[in-house]
Order: structure tokens, then C-alpha cells, then sequence
């Protein structure tokens, strides 16, 4: 197996456990900064088990810190969009990180922008507009995840960056740890620009508790060590363009456990099937391209 289809293979697994991210800010009940930050505690506690503390240079550690930053950020903004809408329209909005990213790393890299990922870019963003057609109570959900869409294609793209000659574990294990630390900086801000209507609880009881160490242990853990191995050989488009399939999984299991698609309209299949489109042009692209 090649470098690019083994970086696929990696890629589809992590999307299909990243298919699960929006099902547990359903299931639990608690706010999108509670939920944030112990799946980041979590998540670094459960690999100081298994890394350790590896040692890196204090560059490299504060640029991993930053990323995790960045990624906290996106993840309030991920479930605070679903929190105001519902499972659906939040993986859905997620969908245009491959536009976002069309239009950032040509400018992070210092390279000419691409038309044709643009092009497939502005299929999703098609798609994405056919679902705007929904309810107007949605709306506001609707501008909270097209925010961390964008805070997300920034994430990838630095994480490409900085995880060059960095191991997958030590690379998560310092963006979670580090993160935490700079988002629980982040999170008064942010509770200003976006108040909570749940009260903010100081320790996870019950189904929440479990609920949040599976979410760190398969959903953050697992998804995230996937994906950075699979930036490694992939391009930061490539791989964030291909997450647009996570809505897909995420919402045909939210039809089932949630009953949602009693909310949903014909534009909004239209808008599934360009996404959709926009992802297997680009695999093709990518594969052909070798």
C-alpha cells in the first residue's frame, strides 16, 4: 500500500469515529465549555498514561499549545451549534472547512491559490446553502458552526505545520494538556460573545461521566491520532475537504437514535448530495494525482 491510499485508510477511519463527535453532544447533557474541557482533560490524562511526558523543544511545545488552543475553540463553537439547533445542522455547518481552507493555507503556505479546490469548495458551500433553507430558528446555530468551521480549517492547517518531525501521541499529547490550559483562559470570553442557557457544573455525574471517557478515549483520542498520521501524507485540503463526510455518518445515526429527519426538508438532501459530490471529486483528484 502507498503513502496516499495508506493516508486514506487512516483518513476514513478517523472520520468515521469523528461520525460519533456529534452524537455525544446530544447524549450529554451539559454544556458545550463543560463538555470541552474535561474531553480535553480526559483525553490528556489517558495519554500521560501512555506517552508520558517526551521531551520537546519549548518552540515546538508552545506552537502544539496554540493548535490545541485552536482546536478547544473550534469544539465550543462545534457544540454550542448544536446545542442551539441540533445534531444535523452542526455537522453540517462542519462541512465547510474545505472551503476555509481553500482560502487559508494558500496564504499560510505562501502559494498560489487553487481554483480547482475551490471549485470543489464551492460545491459544499452550494450544499451547505440549499440546508440554509431551513427553519429560521436555526439560524442562529447555523452562524455559530460556520464560526467553527473556520476555526477548525486554521487548526488542520497549523497542525500540519507544527506536527512535522513530532511523533502522533506527543504531538496530541501536548495540544490536549497545553490546550486545556489556554482554553480554560478562553472559555470567560467566550461565555460572553455566547452565553450558555445550561449552568456551568463543576464535575460530571452519572451518564455524562462515562459518556464524556468514551467520547476522549474513541472520539479525541483515536480520531485525532488518525488524522494527524494521515496529514503526514495527505494534503491539509485533502483531509479537511474529506471530513464533509462526517456529516453523513453523523446524521443517518441521528435519524435513528434521535428521530431528526422529522425535521428535515428535500433541499436538505440536495445539500447532502453536493457535499457529498464535492468529497469524491477531491478523493479522485488526490489518488490520480500520484
Amino acid at each position: 500500500m502507498n503513502e496516499t491510499r495508506q493516508g486514506f485508510v487512516q483518513l476514513h477511519l478517523s472520520v468515521l469515529l469523528a461520525g460519533f463527535t456529534g452524537l455525544f453532544g446530544r447524549l450529554i447533557t451539559l454544556n458545550e465549555v463543560d463538555i470541552v474541557w474535561y474531553r480535553m482533560l480526559f483525553t490528556s490524562l489517558i495519554l500521560l498514561v501512555f506517552t508520558g511526558l517526551p521531551r520537546v523543544g519549548w518552540r515546538k511545545f508552545l506552537q502544539l499549545c496554540g493548535c490545541g488552543a485552536l482546536l478547544g475553540l473550534h469544539w465550543m463553537l462545534f457544540y454550542g451549534s448544536i446545542k442551539a439547533s441540533n445534531v444535523s445542522i452542526g455537522v453540517i455547518c462542519f462541512s465547510l472547512i474545505g472551503f476555509f481552507t481553500a482560502l487559508f493555507e494558500p496564504l499560510m503556505y505562501h502559494r498560489r491559490l487553487s481554483w480547482t479546490e475551490l471549485l470543489f469548495s464551492l460545491i459544499t458551500v452550494a450544499g451547505v446553502l440549499c440546508i440554509f433553507s431551513l427553519d429560521a430558528r436555526y439560524r442562529y446555530g447555523i452562524s455559530i458552526g460556520v464560526a467553527s468551521s473556520a476555526v477548525c480549517a486554521l487548526y488542520a492547517i497549523c497542525n500540519k505545520k507544527v506536527s512535522v518531525g513530532v511523533r502522533s501521541r506527543t504531538v496530541l499529547m501536548y495540544q490536549m494538556s497545553g490546550g486545556l490550559v489556554l482554553v480554560s483562559a478562553i472559555i470567560p470570553v467566550y461565555l460572553v460573545f455566547f452565553p450558555s442557557q445550561q449552568p456551568v457544573v463543576l464535575l460530571p455525574e452519572g451518564h455524562n461521566l462515562w459518556f464524556m471517557l468514551c467520547h476522549a478515549l474513541f472520539c479525541t483520542v483515536g480520531m485525532y491520532l488518525l488524522q494527524i498520521q494521515a496529514l503526514k501524507r495527505l494534503s491539509a485540503f485533502t483531509v479537511n475537504l474529506t471530513y464533509n463526510l462526517e456529516p453523513c455518518y453523523t446524521i443517518l445515526l441521528a435519524f435513528f437514535i434521535f428521530g431528526e429527519g422529522r425535521e428535515i426538508n428535500f433541499s436538505f438532501y440536495i445539500g447532502i448530495a453536493l457535499i457529498l459530490l464535492s468529497v469524491l471529486l477531491q478523493s479522485r483528484r488526490a489518488l490520480t494525482s500520484k
